[in-house]
């Protein structure tokens, strides 16, 4: 093996870094946050969309009912002990079937996080949103891409005119008493605080409840350039960090994404890298609960030097 470190690339060995080092590794603390990719259709192109989500991208397909359902019945029939089930894209609201997964996902006693640009495939489904809402109440959480505080900055990553639709669908959904996150990302380069009170007083201006100072309600999250070039996470990062790796998302979470053409979904490691077959773990939730190697560089940039997490479950008391 040490005559062929010389030769390495970053992030392709499973085991070994570039430099000859233990490649950091993360194990399955407890599956408490499934995802569901329901497809990488979207109604709009995004700059920096690091799942390529467009109205023409469908490497994932659509998700169905009956494919989200099996994965339901496993986690009762193993008694697993997920809380949160998300749902991202692409767009959820594209996929025709989103609704009824959505409803049967609330009615089996989960919390939900659906990912939403909050325009026009949203709000063609303002009343079942707003049913889900007076039935369910805090268990269906939506969380709004509305990028930065600012029109321009927010226009330029997702195209003009989009800052001013995803706000009024936001505005619609907090009228409508559903339980709304924000997520937010680093485009302008401010610093946290600055941002969190830029959204502040935008949310003030347009009467929008969000409490911009709660991290889980604004999500700020770091950007995903294929470009960037992070150094690899190391066993021994976790000390140099002071981290753990039971703080990564793949030690409490997995996503089930349905690749074209296939003719059943796969268990992936987590929901930022949809399309590296290096990280499909299996069919069922219960092969897909090894350890994962953090092989990856998008481990380095959003999860471990970035400290992000997609989501977690949020406490009902």
């Amino acid at each position: 093996m040490l005559a062929n470190i010389e030769s390495l690339q970053k992030f392709s060995d499973p085991q070994i870094t570039a430099k000859g080092e233990r490649r950091a590794a993360v194990g399955l603390r407890a599956l408490e946050t499934l995802w569901f990719n329901t497809g990488t259709l979207c109604n709009i192109t995004c700059a920096n969309c690091y799942i390529e989500s467009s109205p023409r991208n469908d490497r994932l397909a659509y998700l169905t009912l009956a494919d989200v359902s099996r994965y339901l019945d496993e986690i009762e029939r193993d008694r697993l002990p997920v809380e949160l089930i998300g749902f991202t894209g692409g767009e959820p609201f594209m996929n025709p079937e989103f609704p009824a997964i959505l409803e049967t996902t609330l009615a089996r006693g989960f919390q939900t996080l659906t990912l939403t640009n909050a325009m026009r495939p949203m709000t063609r489904r303002k009343a079942q949103i707003a049913a889900f809402a007076g039935r369910y109440g805090g268990r269906l959480r939506l969380r709004v891409s509305l990028d930065d505080w600012r029109q321009t900055v927010h226009d330029a990553e997702r195209g003009a005119g989009s800052f001013e639709k995803t706000l009024a669908g936001l505005a619609w959904l907090t009228g409508a008493g559903a339980a709304v996150e924000i997520a937010g990302r680093f485009l302008s380069g401010d610093d946290e605080a600055a941002i969190r009170a830029g959204y502040a007083g935008l949310f003030a201006q347009h009467g929008i409840a969000v409490d911009c100072a709660d991290p889980m309600a604004l999500v700020l999250l770091p950007e995903m350039s294929p470009e960037a070039d992070p150094p690899e996470i190391t066993e021994a990062c976790w000390g140099i960090l002071h981290k753990s790796p039971e703080d990564v998302m793949c030690a409490s979470a997995r996503m089930v994404v349905k690749r074209k053409g296939a003719d059943a979904p796969a268990v992936l490691a987590c929901t930022l890298i949809p399309y590296d077959e290096r990280f499909e773990l299996g069919a069922s939730l219960r092969e897909a609960s090894g350890s994962v190697a953090l092989n990856h560089k998008y481990c380095a940039t959003f999860c471990v030097l970035g400290g992000a997490v997609c989501g977690k479950p949020r406490s009902e008391s």
